[in-house]
């Protein structure tokens, strides 16, 4: 009787699988993406600010085909993680959408398009309502909670955490030892004759890039294997 009336207020079973079919639709948008742009840098003389956003959105497109392979295996097994995870990673998406958008209006060289901006707002909306759904939605909620009983995630979810680990860890630490390597050259005042001084920081950015793969791939495994104690019963 309550399960009755909880599919019937959530809009039924099928609403609960509409966030997983989104992650894949984004995923084949990730990908159509990458076929598309990736070769206009070799093919045109593109500005800066239009080989910045290329280059910002092939990261985004294949940050989004890892982490989505993450969720499908989560929503595969109906882990009662997947809607924290689809939320952190909607939450994402939908920053990017807006950040993009912002880039094309502010920065020169872009010109608007009513069809690219209906477009990212039919994704925007449709984003809304997947969080809607894995968090309000009575039908979706109950779908993946207490589905899985605690455990180890499989296998293939925890090495697709841990690749997406090395991919973000290993950017975030080249960045980051790229610049501590120009700061530590700026305030040494170390010589730039040959390209000295830009050798040394990408070096520090290569040791860091290994740093931060290692660590980000040993935090992905880490954390798509942590599992919420089952709540004692009363």
């Amino acid at each position: 009787m309550t399960e009755q009336s909880t599919s019937k207020r959530g809009g039924g079973a099928p609403l609960a699988y509409l966030p997983a079919a989104w992650v894949t639709v984004t995923m084949i948008l990730a990908a159509r993406s990458l076929a598309s742009t990736w070769p206009l840098p070799w093919e045109y003389d593109l500005p800066e600010s239009v080989l910045t956003l290329i280059y910002a959105g092939s990261v985004a497109a294949v940050v989004n085909l890892l982490w989505g392979l993450h969720l499908l295996g989560l929503a595969y097994g109906r882990s009662a993680r997947f809607p924290a995870h689809f939320t952190v990673w909607q939450v994402v998406n939908l920053l990017w959408l807006a950040a993009t958008e912002v880039y094309v209006q502010v920065v020169p060289h872009f010109v608007f398009s009513l069809e690219s901006l209906l477009i990212k707002l039919g994704e925007f909306a449709l984003g809304l309502v997947c969080l809607y759904l894995v968090r309000n939605d009575p039908a979706t909620v109950a779908h993946y909670a207490g589905a899985q009983p605690a455990g180890s995630p499989p296998v293939v979810t925890r090495l697709i955490a841990a690749v997406l680990g090395v991919v973000l860890g290993g950017a975030a630490g080249a960045v980051l030892g790229f610049l501590i390597g120009a700061g530590i050259a700026e305030v040494t005042e170390m010589s730039c004759f040959e390209g000295a001084c830009g050798y040394f920081a990408a070096a520090i950015g290569l040791l860091g890039l290994i740093a931060g793969a290692v660590a980000g791939g040993i935090l992905g495994a880490w954390w798509s294997g942590r599992r919420r104690a089952p709540a004692a019963g009363g």
